[in-house]
């Protein structure tokens, strides 16, 4: 399964970037992800991200690997939980006064493939699509 999410920001791609690599402001503006740790203060290629989500009624704790870093361009992690392997990739992109973010999931494993009903992507797609509305909305408001 892969889901493609794209925003617009009204805002320079320098702001965007701080906004989302820098991990000791994610609770003012994350609506999505909470209990948010990491081994330093900004996201940084090598680094270990600990957030909980909830997609459900249960929550679900995700401990995500930061495999790449494109300063201002890209963004790459990847977990693995309950025999999901995901991978998530932002791209930024600056086009005039605005930056584009997009967001690329893809998920695979036993689990998805076998019981699809225990991850629909209606439910991913929106918190997806929740977690780019908050960066935007913050990222515009400052």
């Amino acid at each position: 399964m892969v889901i493609e999410e794209s925003i617009d920001i009204e805002a320079p791609l320098d702001k965007v970037w701080k906004t989302f690599t820098d991990l000791t402001c994610w609770q003012d503006w994350n609506t999505i992800m909470k209990y948010i740790s990491s081994d330093g203060k900004s996201i940084e290629k090598g680094a270990n991200l600990k957030f909980c989500i909830r997609p459900f009624m249960v929550p679900i704790y995700i401990e995500p690997f930061i495999v790449e870093v494109v300063i201002g361009k890209l963004i790459v992690w990847s977990s693995s939980k309950f025999g999901i392997f995901a991978k998530h990739e932002f791209i930024f992109e600056e086009s005039e006064k605005k930056t584009i973010v997009k967001s690329k999931e893809s998920f695979k494993g036993i689990t998805v493939d076998r019981f699809p009903s225990l991850f629909p992507e209606k439910v991913i797609r929106s918190l997806t699509r929740s977690f780019l509305k908050d960066l935007k909305k913050f990222a515009e408001g400052e």
